[in-house]
Order: structure tokens, then C-alpha cells, then sequence
């Protein structure tokens, strides 16, 4: 029945973009980023100049 087919493509959309979120997300928060601190606030002036 053609008149039943735009649901069939809305639920493929549904589907496809579920998964997709999904699998973006998954990509996100499977990296692990360490944290920079420093260790004081002053820079240090002390240059270590190799020639």
C-alpha cells in the first residue's frame, strides 16, 4: 500500500537518527582528555637558550 509508506520513512528516519546520536556520543566520551594544571601562576623567566 503506497499510502502507508511515509510512515515506513519516518520511522527509518527515526531509527537512523537515534543511531546516529548514539554513535556520536559514543565517539565523545570515549576519548579520555588529561587535565593541564599548572603548577604556579607566575611564568617562569628562567630561558634555557641551546645556542
Amino acid at each position: 500500500m503506497p499510502q502507508m509508506a511515509p510512515l515506513n520513512w519516518l520511522t527509518l528516519f527515526i531509527l537512523f537518527s537515534i543511531i546516529f546520536i548514539i554513535f556520536n556520543t559514543m565517539n565523545f566520551y570515549s576519548f579520555l582528555y588529561s587535565v593541564k594544571s599548572k603548577k604556579s601562576s607566575k611564568p617562569s623567566l628562567s630561558y634555557n637558550w641551546k645556542w
